[in-house]
């Protein structure tokens, strides 16, 4: 599985990439406004524009995903062929990111008008990253349409299950795949779901399960992960990729018998081996 960080902070990136781990990030405008902002607090005048650049930049040859902002295929063709003109040049990078269904109400005139833009634009060879996927129906119909990437939302899935059931934890904590029992509501076995879905992790396995049943040149990209139990479980569901906050990659490294077994080992070196490396240069 590959890992793209979801992030906009240049030093957080850096940091990253310096780990020889990550292959590629993921922004929304309001990553990027926050960077920019803490940007300016320690001098840096960067603007928003500026801020992409690095990113770019940062990235090389890795996929960095940019987001429209309209609601209207015109909008959204015009605004995805904008970013990927103005700023693929810098490092040949760029992913449009495009919202599955950008009707503020379920019945809107313009839901399908993503779907009519992802075609356009995967047509003139600009590679999409559909985000905002709550169903494996709708990665279904994203990946018909063209695009690169479907992004499933399997942290914002948790939260609804906890919201409309009740259900205790936060956003952090972590939500078994299976899913969680309720005494009302719940499915023909009694677990909470949002149409049949138990979990945000089951929302990637299935559009795994979907694109490998027919071959879709397209790939699951976990997002809104919360804690690396939930990564561990998206890259044993198959996902291709999975996107995640800075902080959660760092708690991927620890455990407390890794730290209790650090303090042993180095209590244990004897001095005739650590004069091994007296001649060692940096």
């Amino acid at each position: 599985m590959r890992i793209f960080i979801d992030s906009a902070d240049i030093d957080q990136i850096k940091e990253a990439y310096a780990w020889g781990i990550v292959d590629g990030i993921t922004t929304n405008p309001s990553l990027i406004k926050k960077a920019v902002e803490n940007a300016k607090k320690k001098g840096d005048s960067a603007s928003l524009e500026t801020q992409i650049e690095r990113i770019l930049a940062v990235a090389g040859d890795t996929p960095v995903s940019l987001e429209v902002i309209g609601t209207t295929e015109a909008e959204m063709t015009t605004q995805g062929l904008y970013l990927f003109d103005r700023f693929n040049g810098i490092a040949g990078n760029v992913v449009v990111k495009i919202p599955v269904n950008p009707g503020l109400e379920a019945n809107a005139k313009v839901r399908f008008d993503a779907l009519k833009s992802i075609k356009t634009l995967a047509d003139r060879g600009i590679p999409v990253n559909t985000t905002l996927i709550f169903t494996a129906e709708q990665a279904m119909l994203a990946a018909k349409a063209g695009a690169r990437y479907v992004s499933p939302f399997a942290g914002r899935i948790d939260d609804d299950l906890r919201a409309k059931f009740g259900l205790p934890g936060g956003k952090t904590d972590y939500f078994p795949i299976l899913g969680k029992k309720v005494a009302q509501g719940g499915d023909e076995d009694g677990f909470a779901h949002d149409g049949g879905t138990r979990s945000g992790v089951q929302l990637i396995e299935d559009c795994v399960q979907v694109f490998a049943n027919y071959g879709f040149d397209c790939e699951v990209l976990a997002a809104s992960l919360r804690n690396p139990r939930q990564v561990r479980e998206c890259a044993l569901a198959g996902a291709d990729v999975a996107t995640i906050p800075f902080d959660v990659l760092q708690l991927m490294l620890e455990h407390h018998k890794t730290v209790e077994g650090m303090k042993a080992f180095v209590a244990d070196i004897v001095p005739e081996y650590a004069d091994l490396f007296k001649k060692a240069k940096a």
